[in-house]
């Protein structure tokens, strides 16, 4: 391929900068500023401008929320590839607020913003392909697609993976990974991986039962919004002495003002 012309450059770096000045306007909550910016882009065929104004339309961002409008910049974004246009256009059709639910729209184009890497797509394809919501279930499938995310950090993901190894769908019940997916899910902050670590802990379930572990994990897992996490603490507080709870509690509280202080 040849090289690009220098205007060609010229061009894709100023294009580059003002994406760039649009976000840090959008990062402080002036999305007025970065309408401003990102409309001409899209205006000119920028996928990732038209992404970004369609999701303004979208959520009400800096404009009034419109769905017509939401829908037109995020297709164009999406059509010409950009995978978070992709993203968001999946997150319309899903939600079911603006505009009509289409189910068979919205796992496509999650799909398709999973296949081009997209971690969040990936972690939502593989949930849908557990629910069966939109899709058929399809385990091995959404451990692939749980894989994929969790290798890019999606603690959401990592919870996932230890709920398919626990409940054995699409592969053998393994405690032990169950425990493994739910450790690096937990220490990443996920509530729901934190719910599920510390009842691993109380049931010594693939994992070492440490009644101050468990407790202490499902604290964290209830301060962080877990409904998880109210399923098993009672008996969890029961399993304790007053001195491991006490325990646990203060593990708990030190834990949650570490990450407060980070």
């Amino acid at each position: 391929m040849p090289a690009p012309e220098p205007a060609a450059q010229s061009n894709s770096v100023d294009i580059a900068d003002r994406l760039v000045a649009a976000c840090e306007a959008a990062e402080s909550g002036d999305y007025a500023r970065a309408l401003e910016i990102w409309g001409p882009l899209a205006h000119a065929g920028v996928a990732r401008a038209q992404s970004n104004v369609g999701a303004c339309f979208a959520n009400g961002l800096g404009v009034a929320p419109d769905g017509a409008l939401a829908i037109r910049w995020l297709t164009l974004a999406a059509e010409a590839g950009d995978p978070i246009g992709q993203r968001n256009l999946a997150a319309l059709y899903f939600r079911d607020e603006l505009v009509e639910m289409d189910p068979v729209a919205a796992a496509r184009w999650y799909r398709a913003a999973a296949e081009q890497g997209d971690a969040e797509s990936q972690d939502m394809l593989s949930w849908l392909l557990v629910e069966g919501e939109l899709l058929p279930p399809d385990y091995e499938a959404a451990r692939r697609w749980a894989l994929a995310a969790a290798a890019q950090g999606v603690a959401s993901a990592m919870t996932r993976l230890g709920m398919l190894y626990h409940n054995a769908l699409g592969v053998a019940r393994d405690s032990a990974a169950a425990g493994d997916w739910w450790r690096k899910a937990a220490l990443l902050g996920d509530g729901d991986g934190q719910a599920m670590l510390g009842a691993a802990h109380h049931m010594g379930a693939g994992i070492a039962r440490d009644p101050i572990a468990a407790l202490s994990w499902l604290l964290r897992a209830q301060r962080s919004g877990s409904k998880l996490a109210e399923q098993f603490l009672p008996a969890a507080r029961a399993a304790c002495t007053e001195a491991q709870r006490s325990e646990a509690e203060r593990r708990a509280a030190r834990s949650l003002a570490a990450e407060g202080a980070g």
